[in-house]
């Protein structure tokens, strides 16, 4: 929660006139003033218009006169000031200032009982903190050694994952290679055949060509020697 702005000591007075004593006027607050010291109707209407500006109180018109109310939780303004009066007199130390306050008079027997039994509720409560982190360390340390070994099972898995794909992509280039080794030598013996094969085609074709051009050049030639054998 935000912190409050913070009241001054007679600002904090005239909150604790709303807190005990509920809604009321300036003249009603300017009566009841702890320190109960002659100040003027004035001062304690200014003392309240500071309150209002710093939100710490409401103001609500009831006919001709204004009834102030405590707009703040009376124990967070206590907390607040109690706090920063034990800082700023006693360096923050506690005992002191209660020692302190104690000193300033006689209690009376319900006070003391009071005080008594917060004592009481602050050494229980602190007593129940105690335990719980006495107990929670233990747990604290076993979720840590459950996360440590669980995170060793997990390394050696990632890193197998990491490899088998590895793996897997070299077993397939070897296949790969293999493969292509083996079709080269094949695709070179069949150039090699029909390079073979091209010049018995050819022969072939010389063997069968020349008989068929010897025949027409016989029948062309025995065309000829009747021609001419005619003409004489």
């Amino acid at each position: 929660m935000a912190r409050l702005a913070q009241p001054t000591n007679l600002e904090l007075q005239a909150l604790a006139v709303l807190w005990q004593h509920g809604p009321s006027t300036v003249a009603a607050i300017h009566e009841l003033l702890p320190d109960g010291k002659a100040r003027a109707y004035t001062t304690v209407l200014t003392v309240m218009q500071n309150l209002e500006r710093k939100k710490l109180v409401k103001r609500t018109p009831v006919g001709r006169a204004h009834v102030y109310d405590s707009n703040c939780p009376r124990e967070l303004v206590i907390r607040q000031a109690t706090v920063d009066f034990v800082t700023n007199v006693f360096g923050g130390r506690l005992a002191e200032a209660v020692l302190a306050i104690i000193s300033t008079g006689i209690l009376t027997p319900e006070e003391k009982t009071n005080i008594e039994r917060k004592l009481e509720l602050h050494k229980t409560m602190a007593a129940k903190k105690t335990a719980k982190k006495v107990a929670a360390k233990p747990a604290k340390k076993a979720v840590k050694q459950v996360a440590k070994k669980a995170a060793v099972k997990k390394a050696p898995a990632k890193k197998a994952a990491k490899k088998a794909p590895a793996k897997k992509a070299v077993k397939k280039a070897v296949k790969k290679v293999a493969k292509s080794a083996k079709k080269a030598p094949a695709k070179k013996a069949a150039k090699k055949t029909v390079a073979k094969k091209a010049p018995a085609k050819k022969a072939a074709v010389k063997k069968v060509a020349k008989p068929a051009v010897k025949k027409v050049a016989k029948k062309a030639a025995k065309k000829v020697a009747k021609k001419a054998a005619k003409k004489a």
